[in-house]
C-alpha cells in the first residue's frame, strides 16, 4: 500500500544547552521535540500482495526485520517498543536450544494474544516479516486501518480463562494470557491464584467514580497513572471493571523500567517502588474518617518505619526504625519476597513446575509436591508453606533458620496483641463500634467513647487500637504479614502502646505489676536490636 502524503508526527532531535548564555565547553544534550508535519512517504508502507496465508496481518515493512508496519505512523511508541523483550522474542526462541515449531506462534505476528482465531501472520504463512511479538500480535491485524485510516485495531487488556474442576486454567484467546501461561510461563495460573486476579470483587469498588477504583481496577489504576492509550476496555461503566490485570504493573510500549514495569522496583525512595502506587494507603490513624482506626495498606510504609501511631514521648519517631526487608541491603524491597521465582524438578532434572511469583505471596501454602495452592490459611511451616522467596533472594541461608527467626518474632508479638486485646476493652468496651450517648443505665457495657473514630481527635487508647490492627492487617487474626514488614517496629509500638494505655487509664492487662516489668525489658531489648539504644 503506497502512501503519497501522510499527517504524522515527526520527532526531531536538536540541542539542548544548559543556561540560557553560550559559552564555549558547556554541555549539552539530546531532546527530542514533537514537530507535526505533512511528510511524504515515496515508497509502500507494505508490499502487496501480502504472503498467502497472512490474513492482513501486515508485520515488519523493511528487510532488516527491525520496523513494523505500524510503527510508519506510530514512531514514538515504535522506537519505545524497539528496547522491549517483544522486539527480539524471535531470536530468543531460537538461541533458547528448546525452540519447538509449537512455541513459534507466541514468538512471532499470529493470532495469538489479540482477538483473531484463525491462523495468520507467522502460523498462516510462515514468512520472516512476521518474526517477534510486535504491534499486531497484540492489536490484531493492521491492513485495514493502514488502507483505510479508520478502524483502529485495539488490544484488551483482559485476561480470559476457564478453571476445571481440577484447578486446571485454559487461558482464552485474547490477551497477555494466551502466551504467558502455560508449564513454562504460567503467568497467568499463578496470577488467578492472587487477589490482583479478584481486586473488582473481593473488594467491590466497580463504581468509576469512586476513589478506590484507582487501585481496584485495571481501568482506574491506568487512568490515575496518566496511560492514555486507548483498549478494548478503556470506556466501562459500574460492573465492567477489570481486576488488575498485566498491563496494569507491565507496560507492553516500554522497556524504560526492568521487566517493562510502569514503576521501578529497584529504588531507595519507598514511595516511587511499583508497589508502593497502592499498597501505601492509611499507614496512620486518621480522626476524620470512619475507617480511620484502621490500616488500609500500609505496607510500603512499614518498610519505611513510617507506619503506626507514634506517641508523643516515645523514644522514637517515624523512620527512625528500618528493618532489614526496607533498606539499601534489599533494592528490590517488596518485590524480592512477594515475586519469587523457582523451579521444581523430579527425580531426573525434568520441569514439573516453574513458579513465577505472580500469587504475590512470599510464603505461599503448597502441595505436596511444593506446587504454591490458592490456600491462605494452611498452618505456619516449612511442609505446609513455602519459604523460597526468602532464601533464593540470597537473604537467608536455609528455610529452617529463617522459619525458626519468623516463628519466634510473630509469637512475641502475638502475645503483645493479645495484651492489647484484653486491655483495651477495659477502656473502651464498644472499641471501635459507633458511641451512643447517653448511656443506657445498667449497660453491662457502659458507652465510653473513648475510642471513638470520628471525633476528629487521636486518643491514646484510640493510637494504641490502631496499632493493635496494624499488626493484624490484613487478616484480622495473625501478625505474620505485618511481622515480616518491620517486626522491630511493630514490637516497639505494641509494648509501648500497652505502656500508654496502663499508665493513662489506670488498667493493668494479666500478669500485673511483674509483666510490666517484663515487657520493658523486652521493649528496652528490642530497641537495642534496632539499633536505638
Amino acid at each position: 500500500m503506497d502512501h503519497e502524503l501522510i499527517k504524522r508526527v515527526r520527532w526531531v532531535p536538536v540541542f539542548a544547552v544548559a543556561g540560557l548564555a553560550l559559552a564555549a565547553c558547556q554541555d549539552t544534550e539530546t531532546i527530542f521535540v514533537e514537530v507535526p508535519v505533512e511528510v511524504e512517504v515515496p515508497r509502500e508502507l507494505y508490499t502487496e500482495p501480502l504472503p498467502a496465508g497472512a490474513a492482513n496481518y501486515l508485520g515488519y515493512n523493511d528487510d532488516a526485520l527491525t520496523n513494523p508496519t505500524c510503527a510508519e505512523c506510530h514512531a514514538e511508541i515504535g522506537a519505545k517498543w524497539k528496547n522491549t523483550v517483544h522486539s527480539e522474542a524471535w531470536e530468543v526462541l531460537q538461541m533458547s536450544g528448546e525452540a519447538q515449531p509449537s512455541c513459534e506462534g507466541c514468538h512471532s505476528v499470529s493470532e495469538l494474544g489479540n482477538a483473531a482465531t484463525d491462523p495468520g501472520g507467522w502460523t498462516g504463512s510462515q514468512d520472516e516479516r512476521y518474526h517477534d511479538v510486535q504491534c499486531e500480535s497484540c492489536h490484531g491485524p493492521g491492513k485495514d486501518h493502514v488502507d483505510t485510516g479508520t478502524n483502529a485495531p485495539l488490544a484488551s487488556i483482559a485476561l480470559p480463562f476457564a478453571i476445571d474442576g481440577q484447578g486446571n486454567v485454559t487461558p482464552g484467546t485474547n490477551g497477555c494470557g494466551e502466551c504467558h501461561s502455560q508449564k513454562e510461563q504460567p503467568y497467568l495460573e499463578q496470577w488467578t491464584l492472587s487477589d490482583h486476579a479478584e481486586s473488582n470483587e473481593k473488594y467491590p469498588a466497580q463504581d468509576p467514580t469512586r476513589y478506590c477504583v484507582g487501585c481496584h481496577t485495571a481501568q482506574g489504576a491506568l487512568a490515575r497513572w496518566g496511560v492514555t492509550s486507548n483498549y478494548v476496555e478503556k470506556e466501562w461503566q459500574a460492573g465492567d471493571a477489570q481486576p488488575l490485570v498485566c498491563a496494569v504493573c507491565h507496560n507492553p510500549h516500554d522497556a524504560s523500567n526492568e521487566h517493562q514495569l510502569r514503576f521501578p522496583v529497584e529504588t531507595e525512595q519507598i514511595t516511587d517502588h511499583l508497589c508502593a502506587q497502592c499498597h501505601n494507603r492509611r499507614p496512620i490513624p486518621d480522626a476524620g474518617s470512619s475507617h480511620g482506626l484502621h490500616p488500609h495498606a500500609p505496607e510500603a510504609l512499614m518498610l519505611a518505619g513510617e507506619a503506626g501511631y507514634f506517641f508523643p514521648d516515645m523514644e522514637i519517631g517515624a523512620g527512625d526504625v528500618i528493618a532489614t526487608h526496607g533498606r539499601e541491603t534489599n533494592p528490590e524491597k517488596c518485590a524480592t519476597c512477594h515475586v519469587s521465582e523457582f523451579e521444581i524438578t523430579d527425580g531426573g532434572g525434568d520441569l514439573l513446575f516453574k513458579a513465577t511469583g505472580h500469587t504475590f505471596q512470599p510464603i505461599p501454602c503448597v502441595d505436596a509436591l511444593g506446587i504454591p495452592t490458592d490456600d491462605e490459611t494452611c498452618e505456619l511451616s516449612t511442609t505446609a508453606r513455602s519459604f523460597n522467596g526468602c532464601v533464593d533472594a540470597g537473604c537467608h541461608g536455609v528455610e529452617a533458620a529463617v522459619f525458626s527467626a519468623f516463628l519466634a518474632a510473630t509469637t512475641r508479638i502475638q502475645g503483645d496483641v493479645l495484651e492489647l486485646e484484653e486491655l483495651l476493652p477495659l477502656v473502651d468496651p464498644n472499641l471501635d463500634d459507633p458511641c451512643v450517648e447517653p448511656d443506657v443505665p445498667g449497660d453491662p457495657a457502659p458507652n465510653t467513647c473513648i475510642i471513638d473514630p470520628t471525633d476528629g481527635v487521636i486518643t491514646t487508647a484510640e493510637g494504641a487500637f490502631f496499632n493493635m490492627e496494624l499488626a493484624l492487617h490484613p487478616t484480622g487474626t495473625r501478625v505474620w504479614a505485618s511481622t515480616a514488614h518491620n517486626p522491630f517496629l511493630l514490637e516497639i509500638l505494641l509494648l509501648t502502646s500497652i505502656d500508654e494505655v496502663e499508665a493513662e487509664y489506670g488498667v493493668m492487662a494479666g500478669g500485673g505489676g511483674a509483666q510490666a516489668v517484663l515487657r520493658q525489658q523486652q521493649l528496652q531489648d528490642v530497641l537495642r536490636r534496632a539499633g536505638v539504644r
